[in-house]
């Protein structure tokens, strides 16, 4: 699944690692992951990635929500610009995940790419 990442956006030794857009799209592609929208419930249902999990950061309940979740698993993270997800990062790294992957861009660089998303109903 890495083959097709850049030397500079594999994982890192500490499990993290931030991937553009492209590369992003190309391995939330994978069944085998988690993919998580750190943003707030609002933001989620204007627009958000196939099959995201809506988890805010913002909310007081946020560590706790992530323990629930397969550790086991790859974890692709996005927020609306890249930041809050980067700063969720040492709370996924806290509850056990091991390969954690951050859209450096966030929603806005998936959405300038033109890359698919969903809205809710």
């Amino acid at each position: 699944m890495l083959t097709f990442f850049s030397c500079n956006q594999l994982a890192s030794q500490d499990g993290y690692s931030d991937l553009d857009a492209q590369a992003f799209n190309k391995a939330v592609a994978e069944d085998s992951m988690l993919l998580i929208d750190v943003r707030t419930p609002k933001e989620f249902e204007a627009g958000h990635l196939k099959n995201a999990l809506n988890i805010d950061f913002l909310a007081d309940d946020f560590a706790e929500n992530i323990k629930k979740l397969n550790s086991e698993k790859p974890v692709y993270i996005y927020c609306r610009s890249g930041k809050r997800s980067k700063k969720s990062v040492e709370i996924f790294q806290k509850a056990g995940f091991t390969q954690i992957y951050n859209l450096d861009s966030g929603f806005l660089g998936w959405k300038s790419e033109n890359l698919p998303i969903v809205f809710e109903d």
